[in-house]
């Protein structure tokens, strides 16, 4: 069992449910996600989503397209984002899971990009716009060395294919609560409960919830029925709005502890 599943293991023997904060590796510089991501720990954070900016990074909002954009401006690629993982895996102990879109991780070559991973300290992989029928190749590789590949289901997900998900995926299963972007949203969706439970049908797997929680009510609710929260546009607008790297720090920190609150309960 690697990292995630000690994680949700003992998440479930607390009854308590897990905080993901997301957040863009190099958004503004690496340096200040270096100082980032040990902060959330501290406040709270359960493991953490490294975002792999990309150019075209289809399935985000604004918040997170900034994002993106900004740390390319900084120079920031996969190969430094491996590195930076390597640079935090001795000072937290929670998992670290890249979240990005294929073509970084086929033009640094799958084999060359799982081994790099795990040297680095990589505990699970999402690819947000590759379904596990063309990513098996992939995912097969980081199952391999040791990396979960986390799939993703949304609400027009079928129960055919949310069983085959739940029974594919590792670490846990990503339930995208809506259709379209990331984003905060002020409300939730509805039917994210009966889906859930859809997906509870079929398997054991932890069920995170992302896409559009904002606010600690919202993780409270949602902890109701899933094993985990998500969260990342609300977070990034956040870091995004404060005057210097340290405040900027010290808001994230602040509002992940806000979020894992309800969760102990």
């Amino acid at each position: 069992m690697g990292r995630l599943g000690e994680r949700f293991a003992a998440l479930r023997a607390r009854g308590e449910r897990a905080l993901i904060p997301f957040v863009t590796a190099g958004d503004p510089d690496l340096g200040v996600t270096e100082a980032l991501i040990p902060a959330l720990v501290e406040a709270g954070a359960d493991a953490v989503e490294i975002g792999v900016p990309f150019s075209d990074p289809l399935a985000e909002g604004p918040t997170i397209q900034r994002a993106s954009e900004r740390a390319l401006r900084s120079g920031t690629s996969l190969r430094r984002v491996l590195q930076l993982v390597g640079a935090l895996r001795s000072r937290v102990d929670v998992p670290l899971v890249l979240m990005g879109y294929a073509n970084p991780f086929f033009s640094m070559g799958e084999e060359a990009f799982a081994k790099a991973a795990r040297a680095a300290g990589v505990d699970g992989l999402i690819v947000v716009d590759l379904p596990p029928e063309e990513g098996e190749s992939l995912f097969a590789v980081a199952r391999r060395e040791g990396i979960d590949p986390i799939l993703l289901a949304a609400p027009t997900t079928t129960p055919e294919r949310l069983a085959m998900l739940a029974a594919r995926t590792r670490g846990f299963l990503y339930y995208v609560s809506l259709t379209g972007v990331t984003g905060a949203r002020a409300e939730l969706s509805r039917g994210i409960e009966d889906a859930i439970r859809g997906v509870r049908t079929a398997s054991d797997v932890p069920v995170c919830v992302g896409f559009g929680v904002s606010t600690p009510e919202h993780a409270a609710r949602i902890a109701e029925f899933a094993d985990g929260v998500v969260v990342g546009s609300a977070l990034i607008d956040r870091l995004e709005a404060a005057p210097t790297a340290a405040d900027a720090v010290e808001r994230a920190a602040a509002f992940v502890a806000s979020l894992k609150a309800p969760l102990r309960r």
